[in-house]
């Protein structure tokens, strides 16, 4: 079992990311092989809409984008974890996830058989609010992308009231949450 974390929060060691790690720490519990990618440490551009891009679903563009295609094409499991910023997802994920335009054209325009395999997908967020229609809002992005790279979006696990950095760790309940959900997912 190959369970991919991807932390799209520019803060390392911040909310998102230790909610996430606490997701993979409960998968490594199964057994389950893990990776975790941070997104603000990859170099990588939004998505340029290339007009020759392959009919194959893949991206044209050379940068840190195409080893993340490939691990998530190898993931088992996709945990997607980010912030919520203005309403959304940050832009860091948002970013990643306007790349696999490429992906949701060879799928849904050109009805091209892709053949990637079936995987899951679990969605967590923090945000500083309590507004649930902020997860909402990230929630219909992110299930488009998972229906997109063939994850059924399984899991989710949304944490509001949390502003200042390391704030989570005063809310066990989440941590633990966030452990069982990584169990859950590492055993299927």
């Amino acid at each position: 079992m190959n369970v991919l974390g991807i932390n799209g929060s520019p803060r390392i060691d911040g909310n998102t990311d230790i909610v996430l790690d606490n997701a993979l720490e409960g998968a490594k519990t199964t057994g389950a092989k893990t990776d975790k990618i941070i997104l603000n440490t990859l170099r990588f551009s939004p998505c340029q809409e290339c007009e020759d891009m392959p009919d194959d679903g893949s991206c044209i563009v050379k940068d840190d984008m195409q080893p993340l295609y490939k691990k998530v094409d190898q993931a088992d499991v996709v945990i997607l974890a980010s912030p919520i910023f203005f309403g959304s997802l940050s832009a860091q994920t948002k970013m990643m996830i306007d790349r696999f335009q490429c992906l949701w054209r060879a799928k849904y325009i050109l009805k091209k058989d892709i053949s990637r395999k079936k995987r899951k997908g679990i969605f967590i967020s923090v945000e500083a609010s309590t507004r649930e229609d902020f997860f909402m809002n990230a929630k219909s992005i992110v299930k488009n992308l998972f229906a997109t790279i063939n994850a059924e979006y399984t899991g989710e696990l949304l944490c509001s009231g949390l502003d200042e950095k390391g704030s989570i760790l005063k809310h066990q309940d989440f941590l633990k949450k966030a452990f069982e959900l990584g169990k859950k997912v590492g055993q299927v």
